[in-house]
């Protein structure tokens, strides 16, 4: 055990930024009234939702600030999305989305496929980019809704969003499509406008600002029903007290996100592709599962053969290294990762990969340990697997063909 701290598991969660936390300070303490309340004590929390709305309406690049409505996080965000939409198109009964979508979507869908609707779950190639000519074909007069997330949490592959829509639309203009953006929020730039979509959603904590806080950008020719019914709130979208202090976290964050995203697609990418060729030149038969894909900047899913990813996770964080093998969301199953399994990963690596994800608030260092102390993990847990003949086999036949090998 160690007392080092490297953080690798930002798409997991993100430590909330300092100027995110002070901007929230004060409405836990001394602005603590209701918005809704008429008495001028409760005019510095309205005032506060109202610029955190702006904000966060600058960052999506929408219209009108009347386009953003504030949610819970990513999964309310998107059951908001797709149950709204649906529950305005009750005459149409065939929606689709991928088949690596997150939990968050892909369970709503296999609850409205038990009630009736017709789903069509897209496929990927072996990087995870999406079958677009898949998508095309299945569209109909009938489809009422398409749900393709912008960027896989997993894998951070990034899907073509512009050329969706414009599938989407040329083949049933009436056809809503809704984009789960929780992985890109804060690492590339978002426009709703060139994008196309009609609703897309983020979740806070992805992007230093805390838990419990994210926002649906519904444009303003789309129909949604509410999915919390109660008082007046949000224009009557979504019922409940506004979370003043997180909903101000939530608009600072967004501003901060702004500003870093040069650093991000700049530094954060340099580190996290020095981070994979040092994996890859270092540890024998290690893969990177997305190949060339276009990708986040800061994530990278990496596949080490004959090993099972949890105990190369119990072993980084033994040393203080915190990473994951998937969506935080299904750690708790021992099931292999649905996104890969849709890319085709080989059985060999499937159970023995890892995602690392970066933030902007690692440093090189950390990434030089990573790569110093990982190989000797591999080999470790590798001398200690049943597939020594498979693996002295590969060694072999790598060795015979010309490569070089650890």
């Amino acid at each position: 055990m160690t007392n080092k701290l490297i953080y690798l598991d930002n798409n997991a969660t993100t430590q909330v930024d300092e100027k995110v936390l002070n901007s929230m300070m004060p409405f836990f303490k001394s602005e603590y009234a209701n918005p809704s309340s008429m008495y001028d004590f409760a005019k510095t929390s309205s005032k506060a939702i109202a610029d955190a709305r702006v904000k966060v309406k600058e960052f999506f690049n929408a219209e009108s600030e009347r386009e953003i409505l504030f949610t819970s996080c990513g999964s309310e965000s998107a059951n908001t999305a797709i149950k709204g939409v649906l529950e305005t198109n009750k005459d149409k009964r065939h929606i689709i989305t991928s088949k690596v979508e997150h939990p968050c979507v892909l369970n709503v869908y296999k609850k409205l496929e038990k009630q009736g609707y017709k789903v069509d779950y897209i496929g990927v190639n072996y990087n995870g980019e999406l079958d677009l000519e898949q998508l095309s074909e299945a569209i109909t007069d009938d489809t009422a809704l398409v749900s393709i997330m912008y960027a896989n949490n997993e894998t951070g592959v990034i899907n073509p969003i512009s050329k969706i829509a414009e599938i989407i639309k040329s083949k049933n203009p009436q056809t809503k499509f809704f984009v789960d953006a929780v992985q890109v929020a804060g690492k590339i730039p978002i426009d709703v406008q060139t994008c196309g979509v009609d609703l897309m959603g983020i979740s806070g904590h992805k992007f230093h600002a805390p838990k419990g806080v994210g926002a649906l950008y519904v444009n303003s020719k789309t129909i949604i029903s509410p999915l919390i019914i109660g008082g007046h709130q949000e224009r009557g979208k979504r019922a409940g007290t506004e979370n003043v202090p997180y909903i101000v976290g939530l608009g600072t964050a967004c501003e901060e996100a702004q500003s870093f995203l040069k650093y991000e697609a700049s530094e954060v990418k340099r580190l996290r592709d020095k981070l994979e060729s040092g994996i890859l030149k270092n540890i024998f038969n290690a893969r990177l599962n997305t190949g060339l894909a276009n990708r986040v900047p800061n994530t990278s899913n990496i596949g080490f053969e004959y090993i099972e990813g949890e105990l190369i996770l119990l072993h980084l964080s033994d040393l203080g290294i915190c990473a994951s093998s998937g969506s935080a969301c299904t750690s708790g199953s021992l099931e292999p990762s649905h996104v890969l399994r849709a890319m085709n990963v080989p059985f060999t690596a499937i159970h023995g990969s890892i995602r690392f994800s970066l933030s902007r608030f690692n440093t090189e260092s950390e990434i030089d340990y990573v790569i110093d102390v990982l190989p000797g993990v591999i080999e470790k847990i590798r001398n200690l697997s049943p597939y020594q003949d498979e693996l002295e086999a590969l060694r072999t036949q790598k060795a015979a063909a010309g490569c070089s090998c650890m």
